[in-house]
């Protein structure tokens, strides 16, 4: 039976991933912080079955002991501070916990079990102001937010380490991936549930950003399952994944408010408090690669992730 570590286990992603691979057999270990009110609402359902490990991503210590506990063939990073607008007021903290942290990781790997197989969760948020399109592996990284540098550290500590000390370590570049099990401070589920909302007359409102960003959404659901593909190769190497599709904000709201009846206009109020201090205009992402050699490709499709929000958010608010 495969043994897997899975950092940031109880967020969208570590949640998807940890139900692919408890059905695929393997024994799953996951890292958390010690909070006074820990959140297990994405993996409610298979708690029981996870083997859970106390540390932090900054306490190399605890870092090393993880590992020496789980003996992963399989460690998944996914943990960070994850929230793009938090980076700005937060950058050290996003720098330490979404960069540094990376290092940790690694270092914790490459000292108790170095065949161990690595995953680092890197982020279309690396090309921020890009350079062409559509992105792909070999697009520059121009990051236009402290999360997108931090994820620009961690993801060529990553490459160094599987050059160093020939580790199988690979990253994935995951364009923007969502899910009924995304925070609600994300725009696509502040939309999907602002939408329930009002459609249930608890709101009247909603407040946002640039309507005119561009961003290709696919679902965290099927992402998980390329991670796991990218472990499973006789090589380590970085793929892009994403639909190849871009949206708009504006779009997201037409769809979402579309599906319950409703005219977005009515209800979106422009502030610009939600406006970012630099702007990420256009991902658009190549997953070629990732299709030709993984084997990999979406199943869900823009429509039918915005609608399968709005429906849990619609069932979340009747409660």
């Amino acid at each position: 039976m495969k043994r897997a570590l899975i950092t940031g286990i109880t967020g969208q992603d570590g949640s998807y991933l940890a139900e692919l691979l408890l059905e695929k057999g393997y024994e799953v270990y996951g890292l958390r912080r010690r909070t006074s009110t820990p959140n297990f609402e994405n993996v409610a359902a298979i708690q029981d079955r996870i083997h859970w490990l106390s540390g932090d991503l900054t306490d190399l210590a605890s870092l090393i002991e993880a590992v020496r506990v789980s003996d992963p063939d399989e460690v998944y990073n996914l943990a960070a501070q994850s929230f793009v607008a938090a980076s700005w007021p937060q950058p050290i903290a996003t720098g330490q916990i979404t960069g540094m942290a990376v290092t940790n990781m690694l270092e914790a790997v490459r000292i108790v079990k170095p065949t161990a197989r690595f995953y680092q969760a890197s982020s279309s948020e690396m090309f921020g102001k890009v350079v062409e399109t559509p992105q792909k592996e070999t697009t520059p990284f121009y990051p236009r937010s402290p999360y997108g540098v931090a994820k620009v550290y961690g993801h060529w500590i990553t490459v160094n380490y599987r050059e160093s000390f020939n580790m199988y370590a690979c990253s994935g570049i995951l364009f923007n991936h969502e899910s009924p099990r995304r925070g609600l401070e994300f725009v696509t589920r502040k939309v999907t549930n602002a939408v329930a909302r009002i459609k249930l007359g608890l709101d009247r409102e909603l407040r946002m950003g640039n309507l005119d960003a561009l961003r290709d959404w696919g679902y965290a659901g099927d992402y998980v399952k390329a991670m796991w593909l990218m472990l499973q190769q006789d090589e380590p190497d970085d793929y892009v994944i994403a639909t190849g599709e871009t949206h708009s904000v504006r779009e997201l709201l037409e769809v979402a408010f579309g599906y319950v009846g409703l005219d977005y206009r009515q209800y979106v109020v422009i502030d610009p408090a939600f406006v970012r201090p630099a702007e990420v205009d256009l991902l658009l992402g190549d997953s070629s690669k990732a299709g030709s050699k993984l084997g990999w490709k979406r199943e869900v499709d823009f429509k039918q992730l915005i609608e399968m929000m709005v429906n849990q958010d619609l069932e979340r608010n009747r409660t």
